[in-house]
């Protein structure tokens, strides 16, 4: 309890809201993905988790499992959506769009060769929070990515096949035990730089209600919410009591969960101070860095934030592999045909010493990446010189406009030989640099066997046939898929290409 006063000290404790407690394990009564879709907040005097509660399980048999340790430099992640890739009736599991479907994808995983998935966030959210419609169906449209995080130590309860409370803790440490034995790591894509509760006039569901002017980043003038993550506000990461928070957070992750590593989004905002100034030796950075607890497990930054800043190859010391987002642009730059392209592809393919020697790192602090979740799928990239994103309900205006793309001759899908052809040729010419470069290869989920989104570049809100992984271009598009085998195999056999 205390005052509401949002303009001048920037409180804004309602006692007539339930909150969520910031360390809780999990959620009860959100079992079902799409449940409580008319609950949606409009205001900060009601509260979608009003009806939820809080369980706690610890008796899980690990079954003696260890973390697997895998050197950096050895590594290749993959990059999945749990629902998304296996909801579709392609996917032949029994438990589609749930940690224990993803249990069922091991052998195929296994057989491709990665040694990680990345899972993009499965910390609990509210897919319902999106207000917007597909404006050729009138579907309301979800946040099916996940990227607004409620409970930041809760696995989501919709992602679990059992609907029963804690069901979610058990199915997802289920998962990584299994990924262990399989010899393949487990990281988790975690949101630390906003949260679900929006700006102004956002929901209420944990740190505005906690203390607000503690938990985000205010305007010294009118404590407005700084918005340095694109999303309506920052979490102020550098606080004491905030950084405790972010640090018990992934201690018990690793603990209690035994995951491997952590992708963090927009990990520059973790840079910022209270007033969203740019520090040189962020405190949470570097507790994160040298925690002893952390201290085996893989960090792995997105090195901008959405206010401009851009640290790729000067993100906080040699703890931080980095999403090379320069190896992106310039590979696609060249294959796509752009003038003068040669040497700065050369770079990248040597490990993108321009941005690492200097501070002494090494290649594999180069996550290398063609695609991610956020973009153009690789076929899509081959196939569309434009995004199509008009299903979003936001007339096209969302997502990149510059994609370094190339469609081959025709605008999406076509019938020619030779133009499918060549958009085949053009495809193995990434998968080659990208699995053969120096640094740590990142593959997008269904990129080896053709997996389209049909030209859509910011798929967050679609919870169908754009996002789902159609299992059927594994078999349809196999000589690709084999490719791909081959190459993890030749760069496995080769330390030269690490």
């Amino acid at each position: 309890d205390g005052p509401y006063d949002p303009r001048g000290a920037g409180h804004r404790f309602n006692r007539d809201i339930v909150l969520v407690d910031p360390y809780t394990q999990a959620l009860t009564d959100s079992h079902k993905w799409g449940d409580n879709e008319n609950e949606l907040i409009h205001s900060e005097v009601e509260n979608y988790l009003k009806r939820a509660s809080c369980v706690v399980v610890d008796d899980f048999d690990w079954q003696g499992d260890k973390p697997l340790n895998i050197p950096l430099q050895n590594s290749i992640i993959y990059e999945l959506h749990v629902r998304g890739y296996t909801v579709h009736t392609s996917s032949g599991v029994k438990h589609p769009g749930t940690f224990k479907g993803l249990i069922e994808k091991i052998p195929y995983l296994k057989s491709l060769g990665i040694t990680a998935v990345e899972l993009m966030p499965i910390a609990e959210f509210n897919e319902n929070d999106n207000y917007f419609r597909n404006p050729f169906t009138g579907e309301k449209l979800k946040n099916f990515w996940g990227y607004s995080t409620i409970a930041f130590f809760a696995p989501k309860a919709s992602y679990a096949s059992a609907k029963k409370d804690g069901a979610q803790i058990r199915e997802f440490k289920e998962l990584v035990r299994e990924f262990h034995k399989a010899g393949i790591e487990v990281i988790l894509d975690v949101v630390f730089n906003h949260t679900a509760e929006g700006g102004e006039k956002g929901p209420v569901f944990s740190f505005k209600g906690l203390d607000n002017s503690i938990y985000y980043i205010l305007s010294p003038e009118d404590k407005e919410y700084m918005n340095f993550s694109g999303c309506g506000n920052t979490i102020n990461c550098n606080h004491p009591i905030v950084r405790n928070f972010i640090i018990d957070c992934l201690r018990y992750w690793v603990i209690e969960m035994h995951v491997d590593g952590f992708r963090f989004d927009l990990a520059s905002i973790l840079g910022r101070d209270r007033n969203g100034n740019i520090l040189s030796n962020p405190p949470i950075i570097e507790r994160i860095a040298e925690d002893p607890i952390l201290s085996k497990t893989k960090l792995i930054a997105e090195a901008w934030d959405a206010a401009g800043l851009y640290q790729v190859g000067s993100f906080y010391g040699s703890r931080w592999a980095e999403w090379n987002g320069k190896f992106r642009d310039d590979v696609r730059k060249f294959i796509s045909g752009y003038p003068g392209t040669l040497s700065a592809l050369a770079t990248r393919f040597a490990g993108s010493a321009d941005l690492y020697r200097d501070s002494g790192r090494r290649p594999y602090h180069s996550i290398n990446f063609v695609t991610s979740h956020d973009g153009f799928t690789l076929y899509d990239l081959v196939s569309y010189n434009k995004k199509h994103n008009y299903a979003n309900g936001e007339d096209n205006r969302d997502g990149m406009d510059e994609n370094f793309s190339w469609n081959c001759g025709v605008e999406g899908e076509t019938e020619d030989l030779n133009i499918m052809n060549l958009r085949w040729r053009q495809i193995k010419n990434y998968a080659t640099i990208l699995l053969l470069s120096q640094g740590v290869p990142m593959i997008l989920a269904g990129d080896e066997f053709g997996r389209t989104q049909k030209g859509n570049n910011n798929a967050y809100c679609q919870d169908n046939e754009i996002s789902w992984v159609n299992w059927e271009l594994a078999e349809k598009n196999n000589h690709l898929l084999r490719f791909f085998k081959y190459l993890i195999i030749l760069r496995r056999l080769h330390p030269v290409f690490r």
